[in-house]
């Protein structure tokens, strides 16, 4: 196998994982509570990959003879974030969680980013992105002071208006953050959240840049570059990996022009592997309990997949999961802890049921298996399940 490419549909999660009561998410399913709720989704290239075969997918129907091999995964390390579960995936199971702050962050650490960025901070808090620059953005706009805010996620987050603070400076601000969150207050990641218009219309832009902590250890993507293959990063990707084992990226505005851009480098000659994430789903509909705009989006990216499988070469392997859940018909604006989907298709691929798998990292295992290249240390392939003799 030449080539491998995986795409994370951020935030579509399958169903509660077992350990969900302990975060409060045991009630989660966010594909299934959307398919309830809706009455329905027009996926059937999903459906037709053998997503409704899926074990306890029973909110969507199975078909007889789907065309790639189809199961879920458990996720082994704590927390429910994105960084969490794209570092599971790539290989690295972290014991212990992010810290989190549902109090807002600590007088100190405040103290010293305001003296740091030479500006007072308001916020400082838990709270929706889109419901805090409706409560703050003015008092922004009158003072200049950045606001910041948390989540029930690991998160530092910095919003500012663009005709206030420059991004060049909302940037600035957010490495200085990131330098200063190590240790202890180590967030998985320090985000930038620049919007515009005015009060009663402020709307966030696509201009969002995620600082992640770089991985503590090596992921598949070192390995894979290591091998002198590429690693080609569509979407926040290259954020959530803080660039490393990377080879080239391209941030992206939407989940369209995601999968513009995973075509474009499907276009491409090259070995090794294509790594998609695809933020709608999660930025603008989960954490809004948008539910109706979470069902579009999705029957938009199933509306594209015959592109994507027709751009596919002969020795190449599409995955398509997931990385946690984002429940939008629940009261909590959240990620929530569940089961990732898994699809795997390609020309030497059994359409098998490959159950469910231990650990997130089976995804990465198999992909370097596949690219026949060394194994890590967490993870099991499931290649010799799927590949045909």
């Amino acid at each position: 196998m030449d080539r491998v490419t995986l795409i994370v549909l951020d935030s579509v999660g399958i169903g509660a994982l077992p350990d969900a009561k302990e975060y409060g998410d045991e009630d989660s399913n966010t594909l299934g509570n959307i398919i309830k709720e809706l009455g329905g989704l027009n996926i059937p290239n999903l459906k037709k990959l053998g997503i409704g075969n899926i074990k306890d997918v029973n909110y969507l129907e199975s078909i007889d003879n789907p065309i790639a091999a189809y199961g879920k995964s458990l996720e082994v390390s704590k927390g429910k974030d994105t960084t969490t579960g794209h570092w599971e995936i790539a290989g690295i199971i972290l014991d212990n969680p992010f810290p989190t702050y549902p109090k807002g962050f600590p007088k100190d650490i405040i103290d010293e980013f305001e003296k740091l960025i030479g500006k007072k901070v308001l916020g400082n808090k838990p709270a929706s992105g889109t419901e805090i620059i409706k409560e703050l953005g003015d008092e922004h706009i009158k003072t200049g002071c950045p606001i910041v805010y948390t989540s029930a996620d690991s998160v530092f987050q910095i919003a500012a208006h663009e005709e206030v603070v420059s991004l060049k400076e909302l940037y600035s601000m957010c490495e200085k953050a990131r330098n200063l969150l190590q240790g202890k207050h180590g967030v998985g990641r320090v985000i930038a959240r620049p919007f515009i218009g005015q009060n009663g219309n402020f709307k966030r832009t696509s201009n969002r840049h995620d600082y992640s902590l770089k991985p503590i250890n090596k992921t598949i993507l070192d390995i894979i570059e290591e091998a002198d293959m590429e690693v080609k990063a569509v979407g926040k990707i290259v954020d959530i990996f803080s660039g490393e084992g990377i080879t080239e990226y391209i941030h992206t505005t939407n989940n369209m022009d995601g999968v513009d851009n995973t075509i474009k480098y499907m276009k491409e000659d090259f070995k090794g592997l294509i790594f998609t994430n695809l933020v709608d789903f999660d930025m603008n509909y989960g954490h809004r309990n948008n539910v109706e705009g979470y069902g579009k989006a999705l029957e938009e990216f199933d509306n594209r997949l015959p592109d994507i499988l027709n751009n596919m070469k002969d020795d190449e392997v599409l995955i398509i999961t997931a990385d946690h859940g984002c429940d939008p018909t629940t009261e909590s604006t959240d990620h929530s802890r569940e089961y990732i989907p898994i699809l795997v298709f390609g020309k030497n691929i059994k359409p098998i049921d490959i159950g469910i798998r231990d650990s997130f990292s089976d995804i990465g295992a198999t992909i370097l298996e596949m690219l026949d290249l060394k194994t890590m240390k967490n993870g099991k392939s499931f290649y010799d399940i799927i590949k045909r003799k």
